[in-house]
């Protein structure tokens, strides 16, 4: 009897353990994808690097241009994030008119900071 009961203790406490263990990698994670958001927002703001206000209203943005579409309901625009990307990477493969600049053909920006636009842009 004892011996069930100590066996079923050692159990339990694994199962702990183990269930305890794996919320780390998505904390981790989460923590990751907030970060890539901040930077997103960062470099879509900053007027030297993605300057997206340049053309775009977007979420508590100050001055912005009106070139460009407001950016809203990204996610319903965009439901496959590698379009989204795509048009950042270089828009005029959509539309040969479009006065967007091509920020990853032309390395305006970088591949990670594109990366992290996009993350952005999903949360608004």
């Amino acid at each position: 009897m004892r011996n069930t009961a100590k066996l079923i203790a050692t159990a339990a406490s694994f199962a702990v353990l183990i269930g305890g263990t794996s919320l780390i990698p998505q904390a981790a994670s989460a923590a990751g994808h907030a970060d890539m958001v901040k930077k997103g927002k960062e470099v879509a703001f900053n007027r030297k690097k993605g300057n997206c206000l340049a053309c775009h209203a977007m979420d508590d943005g100050t001055s912005p241009g009106d070139i460009g579409p407001p950016l809203v309901a990204m996610k319903a625009r965009f439901p496959d994030k590698k379009k989204l990307r795509a048009q950042i990477w270089d828009a005029e493969v959509a539309n040969p008119d479009t006065r967007m600049p091509p920020f990853g053909k032309h390395k305006i920006i970088s591949e990670s900071d594109i990366d992290a636009i996009v993350e952005y842009l999903y949360t608004l």
